[in-house]
């Protein structure tokens, strides 16, 4: 295995303003959420989150993180999005340990470092690193539920891919997959509606805006849960539907049909920001779901 000297924190950059500072505070926030959320798929190798503020997402990523039996993992792959930098595929981290108000999280240095053998990966520019939020909202919730128990993250920002980069990026995780070891968590969004994001489709048969928005994501969902890559890839140019971490989400189903494991997925939770109800209105989605071994 290679490894590979990276240096530096990387701050939590959004405590203060996406999710409390103060770790007495964060715990708390989170033990509530949790403590509101069943366990419903005890095997889960895999969950899809959100990653908006904890006021709005949190309870959502609970019935996720809910299902996670930390006794079996000592490393978590971290897949999302990267918003506010253009990435020509996929990259890795530039700091060693990553922070959370709750306690610090290492990097997997050997999985990093084999990684980055191939060229398929960069590395993420430090200013990049912290200014991203997609992944950041996971780690207190993942310092969490490990508790005292330690683990190694290995963080991947999935920037501009295709249906055919997806499936090269899932032949190259299936193996890390396989391995029972390893936890995959991937933070998404769904639907962005509204003047804000510049996407206000509408169809009056589905009733009320927000059960259109609804239905929306529920199509795309169900690709997901069938984990027909290309019926998602197809559904996602069909409707533009704004699900921030389709991509991440994209490299998920490959690696989950690369890896040849028999599993199983399906939402567990399903919420928006906002019911709504008018054109001047706006609205971001949440979802929550388990990929649990059969």
């Amino acid at each position: 295995m290679a490894r590979i000297n990276l240096e530096g924190v990387r701050r939590a950059s959004h405590a203060g303003s996406w999710y409390s500072a103060g770790s007495e505070v964060l715990n708390s926030e989170l033990d509530s959420y949790l403590a509101a959320a069943p366990v419903t798929h005890p095997r889960t190798k895999m969950i899809i989150g959100p990653h908006a503020g904890y006021e709005y997402s949190g309870p959502t990523a609970a019935w996720s993180y809910k299902n996670i039996d930390v006794s079996q993992y000592s490393t978590v792959f971290l897949l999302g999005p990267s918003h506010h930098s253009y990435i020509k595929g996929c990259s890795l981290p530039c700091s060693g340990i990553y922070s959370t108000p709750i306690g610090e999280i290492p990097i997997h240095m050997h999985i990093v470092g084999d990684l980055m053998q191939n060229t398929k990966f960069t590395m993420l520019k430090k200013r990049d690193e912290e200014k991203e939020h997609s992944l950041e909202m996971h780690l207190p919730y993942l310092r969490k539920i490990f508790g005292n128990k330690q683990f190694q993250l290995v963080p991947i920002m999935v920037g501009d891919i295709n249906v055919q980069t997806a499936k090269e990026y899932g032949r190259i995780l299936a193996g890390y997959f396989r391995n029972p070891e390893n936890l995959f968590v991937i933070s998404s969004d769904f639907c962005h509606w509204g003047d804000n994001f510049d996407f206000k489709p509408y169809d009056r048969s589905k009733g009320q805006i927000f059960e259109f928005i609804e239905f929306l994501d529920r199509s795309g969902m169900g690709f997901i849960e069938k984990n027909d890559l290309e019926g998602f890839a197809k559904y996602l140019d069909s409707t533009g539907n704004t699900i921030c971490g389709c991509n991440p989400i994209m490299i998920a189903m490959s690696t989950i049909a690369e890896s040849g494991l028999e599993v199983e997925t399906t939402f567990v939770r399903y919420a928006q920001s906002n019911p709504v109800r008018n054109q001047r209105e706006f609205s971001v989605s949440y979802a929550a779901s388990v990929t649990y071994l059969k």
